[in-house]
């Protein structure tokens, strides 16, 4: 697994969101605690929530908040969009995943039945099913217009950090606390398959436009674990590892738009953000946000517009061109 790094940037941020030298003071953040998630909507607009219990959406040309939706009575731990059905999904610490719309400022669906905070969302590409998942170890499968509960699936010590459609097909792939990458079937939420376990719990997953592969990430402290790794859905191996992370890999994500070459992102506890070639490992550029604290998430853009959610700085918003992240304003 190459090491190389090309570019390291460092950036503060001043209180206008701005990038500079004065220190960070939050002036223009949209939230008053940390970031635990963002989504892209489109290019231009964005998805927050966070532990204040708020959900934002922000449009980042115009740099104006669109809406601010409160109703959760505990901290958002998840964001999403449903392009489809123009929905905002949200899930909580409350245990709830709750359905927001632009321009009614109350939920408009609660989709309530599990027993601990809900940790991971994901919406089937049609946007009828809504797939959630818990530190109480089970995967719902959900009717996103009815909000009934139409499977359940309780696997013992697997706490769930994350699930995803794959495209094409009648799998979800799922991550936990078990250090396994499991493949179910979105049918009956029955296993399928699973990838040889890691040394670490995996904190997050993506699948590729194409569901042939499957990035996944590592928890980790000091360099230990901290990994990405590439898995292959056809062979049902790992191909690839990404290393270079200090602490644990909290966001990871194939790059819309990258035509010439296959990248992904990821985002750490260690305040950095780094870009990957998909087929060899090398680490293309890499960006340091000095005073945010440990980066929770990552959306990215066709354009090249990557947003990172962080501990103290809000979300960042960088720019990927040329293999160079480059810094444009936070809120």
């Amino acid at each position: 697994s190459a090491r190389s790094v090309k570019t390291e940037v460092k950036g503060t941020l001043n209180g206008d969101g701005e990038f500079g030298d004065s220190r960070v003071n939050g002036g223009a953040l949209q939230h008053n605690d940390a970031v635990a998630s963002v989504a892209a909507v489109r290019p231009g607009l964005c998805l927050s929530g966070s532990k204040d219990q708020s959900i934002v959406l922000y449009d980042y040309i115009t740099r104006k908040q669109l809406e601010r939706w409160t109703g959760h009575t505990d901290s958002i731990t998840k964001v999403w969009y449903g392009s489809r059905c123009s929905g905002v999904f949200s899930a909580s610490r409350d245990k709830t995943v709750k359905l927001w719309r632009a321009g009614n400022p109350h939920w408009v669906q609660e989709y309530a039945g599990h027993s601990l905070v809900v940790t991971a969302i994901h919406l089937n590409s049609d946007n009828t099913q809504l797939c959630s998942g818990s530190r109480d170890n089970s995967v719902k499968l959900w009717d996103v217009e009815t909000a009934k509960c139409i499977k359940t699936n309780t696997i013992p010590q697997n706490l769930v950090t994350d699930v995803k459609f794959v495209p094409c097909s009648s799998w979800i792939v799922q991550t936990g606390e078990d250090k396994e990458v499991r493949v179910l079937d979105s049918r009956t939420l029955e296993p399928i398959f699973s990838f040889p376990k890691k040394q670490y719990i995996q904190t997050c997953c993506d699948v590729s436009p194409d569901g042939n592969y499957v990035i996944s990430a590592s928890n980790g402290f000091t360099g230990n674990g901290c990994e990405g790794s590439l898995w292959d859905m056809r062979t049902r191996k790992l191909q690839l590892e990404y290393r270079g992370h200090h602490e644990a890999v909290e966001s990871c994500l194939f790059l819309p738009g990258t035509q010439t070459e296959a990248l992904l992102a990821s985002a750490s506890r260690d305040c950095s953000v780094k870009v990957w070639s998909q087929d060899t490992g090398v680490c293309e550029c890499e960006y340091v946000v000095d005073g945010a604290g440990p980066l929770t998430s990552l959306a990215a853009y066709p354009d090249g517009t990557i947003l990172v959610g962080s501990f103290k700085c809000g979300v960042q918003v960088l720019k990927f061109s040329n293999k160079t992240l480059s810094p444009v304003f936070n809120f």
